[in-house]
């Protein structure tokens, strides 16, 4: 019989594998901004690796702006949902349940 090793075992969390992948998204994002911005008409749009990203501290910036914009975004619901996360990833994004309400100034 084979034994599982800690990490095969445990329970695994549900903030941190949801949010890791948002994190290196906006760290490859910072990294390439700042290839275009710095090389001009020679930028030809090359990946980091994840090595490279840490290394030069995008993976680090990543992490203090997603998490602070999932702070703000949570700041009266502290759990994590989906749609928290859809408009972390896409800040355009509305939630489809939501009604749009309409007010009339002249009335009250």
């Amino acid at each position: 019989m084979k034994k599982l090793s800690k990490s095969q075992t445990r329970n695994h969390g549900k903030f941190w594998p949801t949010v890791r992948p948002l994190i290196w998204e906006k760290a490859q994002q910072l990294y390439q901004e700042e290839q275009a911005r710095t090389m001009g008409t020679d930028y030809k749009g090359i990946t980091a690796t994840h090595k490279e990203l840490r290394e030069a501290g995008y993976f680090h910036t990543a992490k203090v702006i997603t998490l602070r914009n999932l702070y703000l975004q949570n700041k009266t619901s502290p759990a994590l949902t989906k749609n928290s996360l859809r408009h972390l990833k896409n800040p355009t994004h509305q939630n489809k349940n939501q009604k749009e309400v309409k007010t009339c100034p002249n009335k009250e």
